[in-house]
């Protein structure tokens, strides 16, 4: 067992959230403790760069805590912290560090190290996406990022469509789409939220069915969204996919330029459904 207070002599990783849009929700807590640090690292010395600039902030050193040498760069920090005694504070370009965001490693060595670690709060784009969308707040899963492969994300979904907590998804524009009809597909033609540019002057958010946002024109969805799903209900939905999920991804398949055969050999594979009824549903789409 450790118990760690934080504001005491101990060395001390400060975690600074920043703005997802609006530059107003910059805490001046955090612009402060920014100011005193010796060392700002962050995930892109260019947005940080950029977005200090604004506030007329200019840090002592800027350092890029790069997701694929996360590992690396955290020790240097690590020492920096132990053996300089250099104040030092990590920013992430948007919203909360380590959620779906670099993060996680540095807090990891930072506490393995006897270094203490606080956040500034700021603001987080599920937060704010899951209060507003009307879904039952009372308990949900936060999955983050889907896997970029359309077969291994079926395959996640599978995994939590029983779930009756609500579901939130972090997802990229050019993926919106497709995703939307995994989650129809494989989650059944659940009541669903999109909200996009959350705090900026675009900000939206759009109710709807699976089936319905599904239809959604793609050009029309820029900035990375927040995916909302209503929980499983028993009684509600059957477990398996229903005839309209299985269409959709033979035409998604089919617009993939795929066969019919290997179409219909995909989906019965993927959503794991007998390959009589994909064939005939396959058929029924000529």
């Amino acid at each position: 067992m450790r118990r760690n207070k934080n504001f005491n002599s101990q060395p001390l990783l400060y975690l600074i959230s920043t703005p997802i849009g609006n530059l107003e929700e910059f805490s001046p807590r955090a612009k402060r403790i920014i100011s005193e640090a010796d060392v700002v690292a962050c995930e892109d010395t260019r947005v940080s760069r950029k977005l200090l600039s604004i506030f007329g902030i200019k840090p002592q050193q800027l350092i890029s805590l790069e997701k694929h040498k996360e590992l690396t760069k955290s020790n240097q920090l690590v020492d920096l912290i132990l053996k300089e005694k250099k104040k030092v504070v990590y920013m992430s370009d948007a919203g909360y560090p380590a959620i779906s965001d670099p993060g996680q490693i540095l807090v990891k060595q930072c506490l393995d190290n006897g270094i203490n670690v606080s956040v500034v709060s700021g603001p987080c784009a599920l937060i704010n996406a899951l209060s507003c969308s009307g879904l039952d707040s009372s308990h949900f899963l936060f999955y983050g990022f889907l896997n970029a492969k359309e077969s291994a994300r079926i395959k996640q979904l599978q995994e939590i469509k029983t779930l009756p907590y609500t579901l939130i998804f972090y997802e990229a524009p050019h993926r919106i789409v497709q995703t939307i009809n995994n989650i129809n597909s494989v989650l059944g033609n659940r009541e669903m939220v999109i909200a996009r540019e959350l705090t900026k002057i675009n900000e939206e958010f759009i109710f709807g069915t699976a089936q319905e946002l599904a239809t959604i024109d793609e050009t029309t969805l820029k900035g990375e969204m927040v995916i909302i799903v209503d929980g499983f209900k028993q009684g509600r939905e059957k477990i398996q996919i229903d005839e309209e999920g299985i269409a959709s991804q033979l035409k998604e398949c089919l617009k993939k330029k795929m066969s019919k055969k290997d179409a219909v050999e995909f989906v019965s594979k993927t959503l794991n459904i007998n390959k009589k009824i994909v064939y005939k549903l396959m058929n029924n789409l000529d």
